[in-house]
């Protein structure tokens, strides 16, 4: 069942691609939508965002519209008109990651449960992409560095990420595991090494300095060709 829900979501992408590359402007717009480890910083802040760098990849042919906010989950987002911002920058791609503001405590006005309402708001996500004649790809949220008391890494997200990919098989969307590529990296360093290498503050598991958020534009353009191959004709060499 997995194998065939595989080649539904990469016929689905070939299909949306070459609808894109038959018509689309040029250059292709590339939005991203996310929370605080996406989005844009001032040159004088210690944090940088792994959107703020994708740019950099691409030729002339894709312009990257970084539209992440920090604080935002999948519900805020929507609420605060920050979706219906980005549906009007005329996308061609869009790029999801939120995960992090969801998963705070219930009782705060921007979490989510992953079970429900996350998932219900991917698809409003996914089904206004599509309805704006572009294409969705899901980013699953990448790892916090925390780690217990035995060294042993903790993973509130997992079940946020889970969630995701679960909903791009349903909705045959193709999704880039930064989860899971950022937990390959992160739990062999351990907490000492990977805050000393990618935290933007000692007291910072979450957010990063920019060669952390380089590390994680890294992993998602290593999926992000693949997923979107009318890109490939526009990356750097």
């Amino acid at each position: 069942m997995k194998f065939l829900a595989s080649i539904a979501a990469l016929f689905l992408c070939f299909s949306t691609m070459n609808s894109l590359a038959g018509g689309s402007k040029n250059p292709l717009h590339l939005v991203i939508i996310g929370d605080s480890t996406v989005c844009n910083y001032p040159v004088n802040s210690p944090k940088r965002g792994w959107g703020q760098f994708i740019q950099g990849y691409f030729d002339d042919g894709v312009k990257v519209i970084n539209l992440a906010r920090s604080g935002r989950s999948t519900k805020t987002f929507i609420k605060e008109g920050l979706w219906k911002k980005a549906l009007a920058e005329k996308p061609d791609v869009v790029l999801i990651q939120f995960g992090h503001n969801d998963s705070h405590d219930p009782s705060r006005p921007e979490a989510t449960d992953a079970n429900t309402d996350y998932r219900t708001n991917l698809c409003i996500y996914i089904d206004e992409t599509r309805a704006a004649g572009a294409m969705p790809v899901l980013v699953t949220p990448m790892v916090r560095r925390t780690f217990d008391k035995s060294g042993k890494m903790e993973d509130p997200l997992q079940r946020y990420a889970d969630a995701m990919k679960e909903v791009g098989a349903e909705k045959k969307v193709p999704v880039i595991d930064l989860h899971g590529s950022s937990k390959a990296i992160v739990e062999p360093m351990g907490e000492k090494e990977s805050m000393e290498k990618m935290a933007c503050d000692p007291k910072d598991h979450t957010h990063f300095n920019e060669a952390g958020a380089k590390m994680m534009a890294e992993l998602v353009m290593k999926e992000l060709p693949a997923a979107c191959p009318v890109l490939k004709s526009h990356l750097k060499k």
